[in-house]
């Protein structure tokens, strides 16, 4: 009967043991994934553009509160003039987004998060052959939400980036400029480099 109760104690100790551990790590060790994917088309009579926006992001946890992650994906955009029958401009982008994001605790479901990227674009005129290339540096807070083991809801806002943009015309001499961002209340979508609200999901795995 002793022996009986040490193997059911030892048991039971190493059940707790395993379940603190466990709580400990948190969201360590474990992937997830996000991005966006978007289609839209306009048409005013005259001309229609189409646009395209495919760029998923891949994570893991590197520690309970800390994950890196890497979007890599494309933007594209086509107008044609639909009474000439004609592609009037054309263009497409490709994507590289590093980034490290840090977590801090609310309560409950809740955390708040800070993060930095450094979103790399490459983009060509498929009309003209000119192209762009674009390095800059995004520092983002935001507000995560889980819903379950498997999915969480995320919003944020850019609150401070800086920019390194070069403009290579085909057969002329390219052109270089630097731009400094900061203004957390900007919610113009005409001006939407710094601040606008994204809200996204993301599942974990």
């Amino acid at each position: 009967m002793k022996k009986l109760f040490l193997v059911a104690a030892a048991a039971l100790l190493a059940l707790n043991v395993n379940a603190q551990d466990k709580a400990s790590k948190g969201l360590q060790g474990t992937w997830w994934a996000g991005g966006q994917v978007a289609f839209g088309k306009s048409d005013n009579g005259v001309s229609e553009t189409k646009t395209n926006t495919f760029v998923p992001i891949v994570g893991y946890f590197v520690a309970p509160d800390v994950t890196l992650g890497l979007g890599v994906g494309v933007i594209g955009s086509k107008t044609d003039n639909t009474v000439t029958s004609t592609t009037t401009a054309e263009s497409s982008t490709f994507i590289v987004q590093p980034l490290v994001r840090k977590y801090w605790g609310l309560g409950g479901k809740f955390f708040f998060f800070g993060q930095a990227s450094l979103p790399m674009t490459f983009s060509k005129d498929k009309i003209s052959d000119d192209k762009t290339t674009s390095v800059g540096l995004d520092v983002a807070p935001g507000f995560d939400f889980i819903v379950s083991k498997w999915m969480t809801v995320e919003t944020s806002f850019s609150l401070f980036n800086v920019n390194s943009t070069t403009y290579k015309p085909n057969g002329g001499d390219s052109t270089s400029n630097f731009n400094l961002n900061f203004n957390p209340f900007d919610v113009n979508p005409g001006t939407r480099s710094v601040g606008g609200l994204r809200v996204g999901v993301k599942f974990l795995f």
